[in-house]
């Protein structure tokens, strides 16, 4: 045979096995991470949505949780839910594309898209003004909500964002790459799942670090949810395009007015705190700045308690956050997790800006 035709052959045959290894892991995925909650059409997608009810004279007012990019409603549902059953109303849901929310034919691939549904979706269950809290990517779709729905914004809760523009704009490789026509869904179709099912706890564990990921997380979480084409091609959209998304929005923050609290890690591994939380207390009139040392990327698992503190704040309460803060701190101590695999972001001393 000619070597030319033979190596055709062997990729035709190894694209078509890794096919048929993708679709046979997504429908595992699928069978062993099931919707866990209710679905409606919101603005053209079927979005998959947890509500739950508060107690009758409930103490804090509505709440909806904006997860981050890779996630699904579950990765706040989990830590939190059990926090504040009962004294909130609370909505989680996956944002358009993950989990088990549709991205649909409308534009839910930028962060004031995926607002507006999220306040479509609010309207749809009756919820007229809420605390919004997001963590990570989510900070973003929560700063645009702020800005476009102030009408629906009761207070704002930051959890290790990704709100500013960072230095050189750059994403991991594969992000990028999946966004590319045909190589990308190529890519997502053959090479995604494989690959991201053999690196997922290396890279979970250094989006944790230098914090312990908690026993279960993953498959608690439904994180192998990514992997499925669809969805790791939403996925790789939102992050790819965050970039030129907070050029253009970062300069309108300052026009956010709602009660504000930005809880950050100094050794967070997956953003920029320095400039993304920082940024934001910059920018935002009245925020307050949380500061934890030794925390990573995952205040919402590692300092739930925290988080909730947060929430009580911008609705109100008397809450010494710094003084959680300072707990918190007293726990995490000791956390070395990643030593030596995950490295730290820091920002170039030209971006920090001051406090």
């Amino acid at each position: 045979m000619n070597p030319i035709y033979a190596a055709l052959a062997f990729l035709m045959a190894l694209v078509f096995t890794l096919t048929g290894v993708t679709r046979a892991g997504s429908w595992l995925i699928e069978r062993r991470n099931p919707p866990i909650g209710d679905l409606a059409d919101i603005n053209g997608a079927r979005i998959h949505y947890v509500h739950v009810p508060a107690r009758k004279n409930a103490e804090l007012p509505p709440i909806v949780f904006i997860h981050g990019a890779s996630a699904n409603l579950r990765d706040q549902m989990l830590p939190l839910r059990p926090l504040l059953e009962g004294r909130a109303e609370m909505l989680f849901f996956d944002r358009p594309g993950a989990g088990w929310s549709g991205r649909g034919p409308g534009n839910n691939e930028t962060p004031s898209a995926q607002a507006s549904t999220i306040a479509a979706l609010m309207d749809h269950l009756g919820i007229g003004k809420a605390i919004i809290a997001g963590h990570s990517f989510g900070g973003s779709v929560t700063t645009a909500f702020g800005r476009e729905h102030p009408d629906k914004t009761l207070g704002l809760v930051f959890v290790a964002p990704a709100t500013h523009p960072w230095p050189g704009g750059a994403t991991a490789w594969y992000y990028n790459l999946t966004t590319i026509p045909i190589v990308g869904r190529l890519f997502s179709e053959t090479l995604a799942y494989p690959s991201g099912a053999l690196q997922m706890n290396t890279a979970t564990a250094c989006v944790f670090a230098p914090n312990k990921v908690p026993d279960g997380y993953v498959a608690e979480v439904s994180i192998p949810l990514v992997l499925r084409p669809n969805a790791f091609r939403a996925n790789a959209t939102d992050v790819a395009g965050l970039y030129r998304h907070t050029l253009d929005a970062a300069p309108y923050y300052r026009d956010i007015k709602a009660p504000t609290v930005v809880i950050s890690g100094d050794r967070d591994k997956v953003v920029y705190a320095t400039i993304h939380s920082v940024g934001l207390v910059r920018d935002i009139a009245g925020a307050e700045l949380v500061w934890v040392h030794n925390l990573g990327h995952k205040p919402d698992w590692i300092a739930p308690d925290l988080v909730v503190g947060a929430i009580e704040k911008v609705a109100g309460k008397e809450v010494d956050l710094q003084a959680m803060a300072k707990a918190v701190e007293v726990r995490v101590a000791n956390d070395t997790y990643g030593a030596g695999k995950c490295a730290d972001i820091k920002a170039p001393e030209a971006d920090l800006a001051p406090i």
